[in-house]
């Protein structure tokens, strides 16, 4: 069991005008569509890491952030053999982000998608997906439709 790690991870979840803000990047050579966000170092607080992984991907300071989920299931890593992810996601508030402001120092795309027709399968990592079908059925004008 010594070789056994769980991996923390935070992320931020941008609504504006009925838009969610995703990032694609890649990883570890593979292409990754996810919310902004990134790994707790040790010695860090759960919204330190959120505010310093928002700030890095997006050049934007977050002004408030309220808890949304955290995943409540066993979820291995994709990419580390024997390690366990624990994701948390906090919707953030953001003043003066819009849909043309973010830097792009970074490789990293930036891409505005409509809740209305917010496609579950874009997203890589399931517990993202899971995150994108609750914010679907909370914040999505289409949600009694029962589109997901």
């Amino acid at each position: 069991m010594s070789n056994v790690h769980f991996i923390i991870r935070v992320y931020g979840i941008f609504i504006k005008e009925g838009n969610l803000l995703t990032v694609a990047e890649n990883y570890n050579n593979q292409a990754l569509v996810k919310f902004p966000g990134g790994g707790l170092q040790f010695g860090e607080g759960i919204k330190d890491c959120l505010k310093r992984e928002w700030k890095e991907e997006t050049g934007y300071e977050v002004d408030k952030a309220e808890h949304f989920y955290t995943n409540d299931f066993f979820q291995a890593s994709a990419f580390h053999k024997n390690s366990q992810v624990i994701s948390m996601y906090y919707l953030v508030e953001c003043n003066g982000l819009n849909f043309n402001s973010i830097p792009n120092e970074k490789k990293i795309t930036y891409n505005w998608q409509s809740l209305d027709s917010l496609d579950l399968n874009q997203f890589t990592l399931p517990i993202d997906r899971k995150v994108a079908e609750l914010l679907y059925k909370t914040y999505s004008t289409d949600s009694a439709n029962n589109k997901i």
